[in-house]
């Protein structure tokens, strides 16, 4: 193994890349986000090692990358966290940018995009015995994956080498300096928070959108609003509920919408899931255009979630690790104007009571 990186630095690429190579041809089927893991390093720093051969260093152009991303053509979009993967297969369409960040609103994929968590970027050609594997890898700055789009046997290949020309950074030196990963903020005290007020404010709600802001507003954490707002509106259930969700949406084709975040990027899935199927801890959906895995023994908590809105009551379906990070989110596929299905509301509220 190799030792901890020191804060803000660059290790020795060529010393680090002998590390992964070596470790690879003794766990060949190990995915780099884990070799990370075994080796204490970040992934952007294994992707880095790469510089001059099978990783070429994007330019930090965030807009005019996205923009340039239909280009591509059909593509696999993913978007993970420590216990929940993302997968969309679609096109990079209908983006509205601005200066912090924007959306990707085409049908198949539907992103939220923040930028001040975009820090390092790579276009990546990996050889493959079914020839080569390209994507395009965007990092934190501490080398966590933000985003990561896999072109397919249908993507456009010239759009993936003419985006490498438009954006090639300068610099194409292996390695990369990274920042230290930042511990998740501890919430203020329950005793410190007016939870009469927070009550009020949340009763008051008109959009899920405002739902941020007014965390930020009264200073809690989301799970600890959830304790202190009121089982009507708030309720701890069984943590296999959001499976168990999965599964009754599944069977009883009731439309849904999954979201999961990276720190950089949200991506979400609306419309009907048709497989559901286990694999040892993880839960998994497992359709033609949309792949979901979920660590489901990392849940530290599920609740059951109401929030009013001018349409009527929002009901999602909400998971945690035991740190309080959010690891994946469950609402009835709705457009905005519309109340919630009727149908959703009672597979939740199944779901809950279900669940075990």
């Amino acid at each position: 193994m190799l030792n901890q990186r020191q804060d803000a630095a660059r290790r020795d690429p060529t010393e680090l890349r002998a590390a992964w190579l070596g470790f690879r041809e003794t766990n060949p089927d190990v995915r780099i986000r884990d070799a990370a893991a075994a080796l204490e390093v970040s992934e952007a720093e294994l992707v880095a090692t790469g510089v001059g051969a099978t990783a070429t260093r994007l330019r930090p152009e965030w807009r005019e990358i996205v923009e340039a991303l239909p280009m591509l053509g059909t593509v696999m979009a993913l978007t993970r966290n420590e216990y929940a993967v993302h997968e969309k297969v679609g096109q990079y369409r209908e983006i509205q940018i601005n200066a912090h960040g924007g959306v990707v609103l085409d049908p198949d994929i539907d992103l939220r995009l923040f930028f001040s968590r975009w820090h390092h970027a790579f276009a990546v050609v990996d050889p493959g015995d079914k020839g080569p594997r390209r994507s395009l890898q965007i990092f934190d700055s501490d080398g966590t994956a933000v985003h990561k789009i896999h072109l397919r046997a249908d993507s456009d290949v010239a759009g993936f080498d003419a985006l490498i020309v438009r954006f090639a950074a300068e610099e194409q030196k292996p390695g990369i300096a990274v920042s230290p990963r930042p511990a998740p903020a501890a919430d203020r005290p329950d005793s410190a928070i007016d939870a009469e007020a927070l009550r009020k404010d949340w009763q008051a709600l008109r959009d899920t959108h405002d739902f941020f802001s007014l965390l930020k507003r009264h200073e809690v954490g989301r799970v600890q609003s959830f304790r202190l707002v009121g089982s009507d509106l708030a309720r701890s259930i069984p943590s296999g509920c959001f499976s168990r969700a999965l599964g009754l949406a599944a069977a009883e084709e009731v439309p849904i919408m999954v979201f999961v975040g990276s720190p950089g990027v949200i991506q979400i899935h609306g419309g009907p899931i048709k497989t559901v199927k286990r694999m040892g801890p993880w839960q998994n959906v497992m359709d033609p255009g949309f792949n979901l895995h979920l660590r489901e023994d990392c849940i530290e908590s599920c609740w059951l979630v109401r929030k009013p809105t001018d349409d009527g009551v929002v009901t999602s379906i909400e998971i945690f690790d035991k740190t309080g990070q959010q690891i994946a989110w469950m609402f009835g596929q709705r457009k905005p104007g519309q109340p919630e299905r009727a149908d959703w509301v009672r597979l939740a509220g199944q779901a809950a009571s279900e669940a075990h």
